[in-house]
């Protein structure tokens, strides 16, 4: 447990705690209680000081929960997975997991994090990372499958995570090749798949999770590109632990699936999840325009099917973007 959790789990309310009965409550003087507030606000929360009141978060606050989450994963997928750890803050789950396997770990071992201060996205791209406010999550898995069969794990993990949004509500939901989960145009989130392995198997894959949640009132965010949360997209405030299980259960389900049968099982459901199927779309290498041509949805292994003057190509993701022109 972080120093900092009772005084945070306290505060997580949104209401004013005294100084006097928050360090009456967690064992410390008001001087250590000032301290710890200082460490929140270093750590990215916004705490409110009112004299005789005392202190408040700007916003209630939902802390991930390692048991809470795992009593919504069905039981027998909850069993396989061989440990879940949560951290306040952490590099990269992703990175993290990459380490310990190349150290030994085997999966399913599950890693969550509150923020993250290197957050990825595909590309070497920055995941921001407010403390509290989204889902950054990583799973750790092996496959006893050789690298051809491995191209088509994101979209099968954006598949899995897209019906796990929808089984909580949430309508309009889309996938834009590869990795892209998006609604109402914007950017709602992301898949971010790691391998480490040997051309003929086995492999170690991370399948890393980002999710916007709840950043509707955060400012000076520096994000570069359209975007929404799921608090906007149900039109309340979600339940963190909620997403995280649904999320966590659905990749639990999918994973197995897909090492027993490829991308076929899911090919339909991403047809349906598809924004790009139909449409003109551009691909960029960094900054430059590479190609354009109407995408005509993906083949067996993932690869995004384009037709263009050239005739029918099959495009993989690699250092690849895909854009809709306006």
């Amino acid at each position: 447990m972080h120093k900092l959790d009772p005084l945070l789990r306290l505060l997580a309310d949104g209401r004013f705690h005294s100084g006097a009965a928050l360090g009456e409550a967690i064992g410390i003087g008001r001087s250590g209680v000032w301290k710890q507030i200082r460490a929140l606000e270093a750590m990215g929360l916004e705490v409110h000081a009112v004299q005789g009141k005392g202190y408040r978060l700007t916003a209630p606050l939902e802390l991930l929960d390692r048991d809470a989450i795992l009593a919504r994963v069905e039981r027998s997928r909850a069993r396989k997975l061989r440990g879940v750890e949560i951290f306040y803050r952490i590099d990269s789950t992703n990175r993290y997991l990459m380490q310990r396997a190349a150290d030994g770990l085997e999966g399913p071992y599950l890693c969550l994090a509150e923020s993250q201060s290197a957050g990825r996205g595909r590309r070497g791209r920055s995941w921001i990372s407010p403390f509290g406010r989204n889902l950054y999550l990583s799973l750790l898995w092996r496959f006893q499958l050789g690298a051809d069969a491995l191209p088509a794990l994101s979209l099968v993990a954006g598949v899995a995570v897209a019906a796990a949004l929808e089984d909580t509500g949430v309508a309009g939901i889309g996938i834009k090749w590869p990795n892209d989960l998006v609604h109402g145009g914007r950017k709602l989130g992301g898949v971010l798949i790691e391998l480490a392995g040997e051309a003929s198997g086995p492999w170690d894959a991370v399948v890393g999770v980002g999710l916007n949640i709840d950043m509707k009132d955060l400012n000076d965010l520096g994000i570069d590109q359209p975007w929404t949360d799921l608090r906007t997209a149900l039109d309340r405030r979600p339940q963190r632990n909620r997403i995280a299980a649904t999320v966590v259960d659905a990749l639990m389900k999918a994973l197995p699936q897909f090492e027993e049968a490829g991308f076929a099982p899911f090919e339909q459901s991403f047809r349906r999840f598809d924004v790009t199927r139909g449409r003109e779309v551009e691909l960029h290498q960094g900054a430059n325009r590479i190609k354009r041509g109407l995408s005509l949805g993906v083949g067996e292994h993932g690869a995004l099917l384009l037709q263009s003057e050239a005739g029918i190509s099959q495009v993989t993701s690699g250092e690849i973007s895909l854009r809709i022109p306006e």
